[in-house]
């Protein structure tokens, strides 16, 4: 738990006087490790006088360093948020104020005040996460991680093992919130984890994967300006525990999410994170999500539950349960069930990328499925981005060929990595079904095939009223494919024809 090591209460009342911003009303926010006193458009930040095993504010100088890292790291993510670092000081006759002559006796970071309504946090409470967020959500972090500076994978796992350390200390300290049981639990399926993936993680590191991102990247981290989701607030104090792999800080944001129930939303962010980011080699880095997912929502119990040691009687029981659902969440994550491999085919407008997407947060582990396209496949094998149209010649048998294969291969490297996929294809050859379930049946996965049917008039219009999408499929498309030979499809057929819920409600019965 955090130590207080010296009085600052003379500089949080001077700061929380009204006097001090020309009469402007002022509101004070506490956390464990921070106070921040907002007042008119500015708000500044005050490193509390604490130390804890993951922090040490203990001293002025060690406060200022703080402040001034702060500023350095989140002007890369938030340059419009953070304006300066300025000095509290006291006069010879005793007096303090912002920026003034005299001793420095504690240091603030002074930022652009924003509306805290809008943070991710207060939005997902009232509102929830919609599609549109989400993936808003996906590529922001996607161009922040594209941005942040490579670093060394070694001292970040070195730290991590220190983090479970830390972890299992921190909540045997408190038995009356975290059972011993389980703690011992999560310990050891953490440890097992750690060793089975270090080779992977050195690997990833060798690549250039291992970066020095945000490192707290939650909900209330993030807040709405001008409609975009801009992160804010990131990790100061200790560039090792800011950096990771890059899918390590992904998975804070989507533990965050699937702790509120969120799992649509975190599951759209897993996606579009993937297709924004373009990596390959994620694919076999998600064999490190559980662990990942887990490791976030133990140390933010360990965070949370920190918090207890000065809060208010009234506070106490909220703040308990929060440490103690972020804990059971930890203990969950660790151990995900197996996955499944899930193809979807069908002629063209029977809504099959529609019925993955809303497939996908339903089937574990979490975040959901990863969903793969051979509309997308098609655009990245020659180069085009994912809604430009391709010319006729791209539709060859050969071609088809090849982005099956692709598409299968990048299946097969899903699931090999523990996670589920569904791919979605027209796979309206014998060959291409009997492919994709060979392939589950060598990786030792359950297959679920799922084969939708609508009408010609149907799937016409729905192709005609698309926008903005993968697929090139028009009105000609639509009846060309009538012509198709597809012969038995072994595969659970889909009534197609009616709403996308209720397409979805059937393939959820198949799938159960």
């Amino acid at each position: 738990m955090g130590e207080a090591i010296d009085p600052q209460d003379a500089v949080f009342k001077f700061l929380g006087d009204p006097a001090t911003y020309g009469g402007r009303e002022v509101r004070r926010i506490d956390t464990h490790a921070a106070a921040v006193f907002l007042a008119g458009d500015r708000a500044l930040k005050i490193k509390r006088a604490v130390r804890f095993p993951f922090l040490d504010f203990s001293t002025l100088p060690k406060r200022k360093a703080a402040c001034l890292g702060e500023l350095e790291v989140n002007r890369a993510f938030a340059p419009e948020l953070y304006r300066r670092v300025v000095p509290i000081t006291r006069n010879a006759s005793g007096q303090i104020s912002l920026g003034g002559e005299g001793e420095p006796i504690e240091w603030a970071v002074e930022m652009r005040r924003f509306d805290e309504s809008q943070t991710l946090d207060h939005l997902a409470d009232a509102h929830g996460v919609d599609e549109t967020l989400a993936d808003k959500l996906a590529v922001a972090v996607a161009t922040m991680h594209a941005q942040a500076p490579v670093v060394e994978a070694n001292p970040w796992l070195d730290a991590v093992a220190q983090f479970l350390d830390q972890n299992t200390a921190a909540f045997g300290e408190m038995p009356e919130l975290f059972p011993g049981e389980l703690v011992a639990q999560l310990d050891r399926a953490s440890r097992v984890a750690l060793d089975r993936l270090r080779p992977l993680l050195l690997a990833r590191g060798r690549q250039g994967f291992c970066r020095r991102g945000h490192g707290d990247l939650h909900l209330g981290n993030i807040v709405l300006l001008k409609g975009q989701p801009v992160p804010f607030d990131a990790l100061e104090f200790d560039p090792v525990i800011a950096s990771g792999d890059v899918l390590y800080d992904l998975a804070f944001l989507l533990m965050d999410l699937l702790e509120r129930r969120l799992d649509r939303a975190a599951n759209i962010v897993l996606n579009r994170y993937f297709a924004v980011a373009h990596r390959p080699e994620d694919l076999d880095g998600l064999a490190a999500l559980p662990f990942f997912m887990s490791l976030r929502a133990a140390i933010r119990a360990k965070v949370t539950a920190a918090r207890l040691a000065n809060a208010a009687t009234t506070a106490r029981p909220a703040i308990a349960k929060a440490a103690h659902a972020y804990f059971r969440l930890a203990v969950d994550l660790i151990a995900p069930p197996r996955p499944v491999l899930v193809a979807i085919g069908g002629l063209s407008g029977t809504g099959k990328s529609v019925l993955a997407r809303s497939l996908a947060p339903f089937i574990a582990p979490a975040p959901g499925a990863l969903v793969l396209r051979s509309d997308v496949e098609r655009k990245q094998l020659f180069g085009l981005a994912e809604t430009e149209r391709l010319p006729p010649d791209t539709y060859s048998k050969e071609t088809s060929a090849r982005v099956y294969e692709m598409v299968t291969d990048k299946a097969a490297r899903t699931v090999a990595a523990g996670h589920s996929a569904i791919v979605d294809a027209v796979f309206a050859q014998a060959d291409e079904r009997a492919a994709i379930a060979a392939m589950a049946a060598s990786q030792n996965v359950s297959f679920r095939g799922l084969f939708l049917v609508a009408d010609l008039k149907t799937r016409i219009e729905r192709v005609g009223s698309r926008s903005l999408d993968a697929s090139d499929a028009d009105a000609a498309v639509a009846r060309r494919q009538e012509a198709f030979r597809i012969g038995r499809v072994d595969w659970t057929e889909i009534d197609a024809s009616g709403s996308p819920a209720d397409t979805l409600a059937r393939a959820r019965t198949a799938m159960d």
